[in-house]
């Protein structure tokens, strides 16, 4: 009778263990899941809905083993929304703390300096990833650099914080400019950052450039820059071809060489280093400027120095086969 009750409890304790160690390795043990899988958890997502789509896509065998698994033996924090990467052969175990504590995946969408807002709503609009409609943002109120977004989130949202760090940045920064400056309000100072922006690729010019437009404005000489002719004309996208005397000499709000003063906006959306450049401009007496050969810019002070570089650049051009 001892014996038989000895024998009992040795197969009681070996079927626990059995049974423990098949509902331990149900929830540690790796999935059948092959291959490296994009998992979304909707906003308002419940750990049982969840379940549910996990076992729906392949991820986990069964939603009922999963849910039961992790309430004993899973960490009771909420699960996240967003977007998560899921390895191949991620435990049930692994997919819960995943959908806890990982990082959702994000993704970027850039807005290069000097990219005008219809590019940036084309940009917007040609991610797949994003939702919504949104319309040809104000030129000048986006900041340019690399903002993350997760899948699908709105387009208007991504939008939203690209105008927000432009907001910020000059808010910050228009404080701390220098005294005596042309521009008087901050959409000023974006308006002539915008041409700076446009007028070199060269970054050690900006400050250069900006001084020479704000030596201008405080003479009264016209801007006269070519990317105010070219904006109305194709809201900054490349012309494509040279400027035509009659758009040189068209009256509207932005050209510079019919126009005193600042054009009506910006022209584009400028960079931070466009933008600090028109606030600490470069301490010059340089009111003029033509391209020097080299992807710059040679400066001048006076219309007779101004000539003479002029000439120069006609000769680098003829050299290059560019004019006769």
């Amino acid at each position: 009778m001892k014996r038989g009750c000895l024998v009992l409890v040795a197969i009681a304790i070996v079927a626990a263990l059995g049974i423990g160690g098949w509902f331990m390795s149900g929830w540690y043990g790796g999935s059948s899941g092959e291959k490296d899988a994009s998992f979304i958890v909707p906003q308002g997502a419940t750990l049982t809905s969840t379940a549910g789509k996990l076992e729906e896509e392949g991820l986990i065998t069964s939603a009922d083993s999963f849910l039961l698994r992790a309430k004993i033996l899973g960490s009771g924090d909420p699960i996240k929304a967003g977007e998560f990467a899921i390895p191949a052969g991620s435990s049930p175990a692994t997919i819960l703390n995943t959908l806890q504590h990982g990082e959702v995946v994000r993704r970027m969408v850039t807005v290069p300096e000097g990219l005008p807002s219809i590019m940036v709503h084309e940009r917007l609009m040609a991610e797949p990833l994003l939702t919504g409609e949104v319309e040809v943002p104000a030129e000048g109120s986006i900041l340019p650099d690399s903002y993350d977004f997760e899948r699908g989130e709105a387009r208007s949202a991504v939008l939203l914080r690209m105008q927000q760090e432009m907001s910020d940045f000059i808010a910050a920064e228009w404080p701390k400019r220098d005294k005596d400056l042309p521009v008087t309000t901050p959409q000023e100072a974006l308006s002539l950052a915008a041409i700076v922006e446009k007028e070199t690729g060269v970054p050690e010019e900006r400050r250069m450039v900006a001084g020479l437009y704000t030596n201008r404005l405080k003479t009264g000489m016209r801007l006269q820059a070519d990317p105010t002719i070219i904006y109305p004309i194709t809201k900054g996208k490349p012309l494509g071809r040279r400027i035509k005397r009659s758009e040189i000499n068209a009256v509207n709000g932005y050209n510079t060489y019919s126009m005193d003063g600042l054009p009506k906006g910006p022209i584009t959306n400028p960079g931070r280093e466009s933008i600090l450049a028109v606030l600490h401009p470069a301490e010059t007496k340089a009111l003029y400027m033509v391209a020097d050969g080299s992807g710059g810019h040679a400066f001048a002070a006076t219309l007779d120095e101004h000539n003479a570089n002029v000439t120069k650049w006609r000769q680098i051009r003829r050299e290059r086969g560019e004019i006769p």
